[in-house]
This record gives structure tokens, C-alpha cells and sequence, in this order.
């Protein structure tokens, strides 16, 4: 909004960094344009020479040339448009640079797929790599993630070329996605498909001195076959089997040097939190084959732009079907929300923390781009009403529209705040 007023020729007053009472000012340039902090945290503003907010009676007539209202109605709509352009292009700068840098994470493998889901019943079993959805090329887990719910939101099903654990031509299976209810979407749906992400065989790291897997004679780097009879997958089905079984007798049968063995061990109780586990003593990898995605800088910007597309147009997707009844309002998240999902990624590393500033630049720039009175969005359809009518909005309407809008982003506000407490205390 600055820059664009700036060079639009518009006078600008103050530019304040948070909302609400200020706390530090200091006047910089020959406009003695105001520079503050003010008091909550949230966003900030640029105020310009407005007649609608200021008495403008008396001012030279070079300053009058400059007050917003007077200027033309294609240089309002770009001051105003320049807001949540710059929240795209953000994200676009954002996504740019991590696609460079490139970003480590698994490989799209598939886990073991459970029968009677829809993957099984696709053709797929457990141990193939997905290189294409839809002819689109899928390099890593997130991207796979991302393109089955774009399809599932419209219920259109995913075609999966699939490279096979044994090498051999691509196959193409095709999963049909339009049994997923929006609420699925909501939680882990690719589960529901029966899609998880391949783990490591159930390989013991480094074993507790004195605990149970030391007492049943276990040693690093035994692979764990079977338990009770069951043979384990992975090293996430013989860690979730273990902590669903304190105090009980586990019959393992293990692999050590090519030599298959038996054991018995019998996890330790441990109570969290309200909730009883077993635990055995030894570590278990569980992370999966990784890769790091990288891209030339052209291939890198025309991912990001395609990115940020279409995070928008999901975006606004889910929000019409909150307003039809088919999405839940309480997907909707306050500052609360943003501020903990915001440490949490800091906490994971730089990269998940810049995606996620990605994430909620496009946020913010389809919120603001809402056709509501007090956003930009608002302003935009006035102006545009004047492109098409020759003639500005009457203040009347806009007066009352504003009064609408305020009290509809007020509700939100509400909306996403209580949500944030109701998170919080569950």
C-alpha cells in the first residue's frame, strides 16, 4: 500500500506497524509521514489523506492534488490491490527460495495397504514409489498429499503411475476418491484410502541398560520378523503393537547375523498423562527414505506461482463450502492458532517455518481480497462498481455496507478466537 501510494503521488500520514494505540512514533521525510508502533500485535496500516477521514478544508491546494479521493479510479485500485498482491508475491518469493534450496522429505513410497480399502481395491499393495498423479509429476510425500486433495475436494478420481517395488515398467491404478465425505477431509483421509507412507523395517537401535528388551537378551541391530505370530511391516507397527501392550507377554521372533531367534518380552507400564503404554527400552528408526527436492530457479518461480494458485483457490473452495454447510466453521483459526502452529514450526526447522509464513501470506491475501466491506476486497468491488457506472459508490451505501462488513469480520473474529480456546483446552 506505501510504496504503491507513493509512487501513485498520494501523501501518506502515518505507517504503523500493529493496530490500536500507539506506542512509539517518529516523523521521517519532508511529508513528515508518521512511523509507529502501536500497541497489538496483529497486522498494521498505512493511513493516507483521505477526505472521508480527515478535514481537508484549508489545506494548500498542492497537498489537495495529493488526498486520496481525488485520484484517479485505476490508481485507488492499484494503492489498494497492491496489499494482497504483495501477500502473494511473498509466497511466491518464499516458495521460490525453498525449491531452489531444496527441501528434504520422504519419498512418496507406499506403506503396506490395508485390505478392503480403496488402494487395495485399486491394485495397489504396499512398497510402490508414486512418480505421477494425473500425468502431474510427484517427487516428494507432500506433493502427493496435496494433489489427492485437490482431487478429492472435487471428487475426481486420482490415476497413480506407480513404479513397483520390483523394477519393471510403470502401472497406472486409479482411486476413487468420490466416497470421501468432506468431514474426512478434515482429518488424515489419506489413511481412510488406506495410503501411508512407507516406514523402515523394525531394526533395534540403541537398547536401555536393565530394561525389557536387554532382559529378553535383544541386541542393536536385530530385526524384528513377527510378533505373536504377526508378522511386522514396519518399524510403526512393532512401536504401536509394543505401547498397546503393557504388562503383557510378547513372543518375538527375531533376526540376528541371518539366524532367525525367539524371545519373550514383556513391556513396562509407563501412565501419561492419563494414558497407560508399554515401552520396551530400545530405539526403533522410523524415519523414512528421504530425498532433497531441488529445482532450477525458472522451473523453482513457476512452481511457486502454481503453488501459490492453487493454495488460493483451495482456500477460497473451502470457504464456500463452509458458507453451504459442508465444511465445518470450526476449521477456522484465530491468532492463537497461528501463533502456536508458528512456534511449532520454528521449533522443526527453518524450512517448515518459511512454509508455513507461505501458507499464511496466501491466507491473509485471499482474506483480504473478500468482497467485504473494510477489507480490500471491499474496496475493490466499490471501485469496480465505479469503473462499470461512471460514478463512485453514494456514501449512504457505503456507510451502511461498512457497518455490514465490520460487523461480518467481527464475527469471524469471534468465530476463530473461540475455536482457538476450544483447541487449547482440549
Amino acid at each position: 500500500h506505501y510504496w504503491v501510494a507513493r509512487l501513485c503521488g498520494v501523501k501518506i500520514l502515518r505507517f504503523s506497524v500493529g493496530m490500536g494505540k500507539i506506542i512509539f512514533s517518529r516523523r521521517i521525510g519532508p511529508d513528515q509521514t508518521e512511523w509507529a508502533i502501536s500497541i497489538l500485535p496483529f497486522g498494521g496500516y498505512v493511513k493516507m489523506l483521505d477526505a472521508r477521514e480527515q478535514d481537508v478544508i484549508g489545506l494548500p491546494q498542492d497537498d489537495l492534488k495529493r488526498e486520496f479521493t481525488r485520484q484517479p479510479v485505476w490508481r485507488r485500485i492499484a494503492i489498494v490491490a497492491a496489499g494482497p498482491l504483495a501477500n502473494f508475491l511473498l509466497a511466491i518469493v518464499v516458495f521460490t527460495g525453498l525449491y531452489i534450496h531444496g527441501i528434504p522429505e520422504p519419498i512418496p513410497k507406499l506403506r503396506a495397504v490395508p485390505e478392503r480399502s480403496a488402494a487395495y481395491q485399486a491394485g495397489l499393495r504396499g512398497g510402490e514409489v508414486v512418480v505421477a498423479v494425473n500425468g502431474e509429476p510427484i517427487r516428494i510425500w507432500s506433493d502427493l498429499r496435496w494433489k489427492l486433495i485437490q482431487l478429492a475436494i472435487e471428487k475426481a478420481p486420482a490415476k497413480l503411475e506407480v513404479q513397483r517395488a520390483n523394477p519393471g515398467p510403470f502401472d497406472t491404478v486409479t482411486i476413487k476418491l468420490d466416497g470421501l465425505s468432506t468431514k474426512d477431509l478434515e482429518g488424515d483421509f489419506l489413511v481412510l484410502l488406506g495410503i501411508d507412507l512407507a516406514r523402515p523395517k523394525p531394526v533395534l537401535g540403541t537398547i536401555g541398560p536393565d530394561g525389557p528388551a536387554m532382559q529378553a537378551g535383544l541386541r542393536k541391530g536385530d530385526t524384528i520378523l513377527e510378533v505373536n505370530g504377526v508378522p511386522m511391516r514396519d518399524g510403526l507397527a512393532f512401536v504401536e503393537l509394543v505401547r498397546a501392550s503393557p504388562g503383557k507377554s510378547l513372543r518375538m521372533t527375531a533376526l540376528r547375523d541371518q539366524q532367525e531367534f525367539n524371545v519373550v518380552v514383556t513391556p513396562i507400564a509407563q501412565t501419561v498423562n492419563g494414558q497407560t503404554f508399554g515401552r520396551i527400552q530400545v530405539e526403533v528408526s522410523m524415519t523414512p527414505e528421504m530425498i532433497v527436492a531441488s529445482d532450477p530457479p525458472l522451473r523453482a518461480l513457476t512452481k511457486a506461482i502454481k503453488r501459490t494458485w492453487d493454495t488460493s483457490a483451495l482456500t477460497l473452495k473451502m470457504l464456500g463450502k463452509m458458507i453451504i454447510g459442508e465444511v465445518s466453521w470450526k476449521n477456522i483459526t484465530g491468532p492463537i492458532t497461528i501463533a502456536d502452529y508458528a512456534g511449532q514450526t520454528a521449533r522443526i526447522g527453518a524450512i517448515s517455518f518459511l512454509s508455513f509464513i507461505a501458507f499464511i501470506s496466501i491466507s491473509l491475501g485471499v482474506m483480504n481480497l473478500l468482497p467485504i466491506p473494510v477489507l480490500d476486497g471491499g474496496l475493490l468491488l466499490y471501485y469496480s462498481l465505479e469503473v462499470l457506472t461512471g460514478r463512485p459508490v453514494s456514501e449512504r451505501f457505503g456507510e451502511i455496507a461498512q457497518r455490514a462488513g465490520l460487523g461480518v469480520l467481527m464475527m469471524l473474529m469471534v468465530v476463530a478466537v473461540f475455536n482457538d480456546i476450544v483447541r487449547l483446552v482440549s
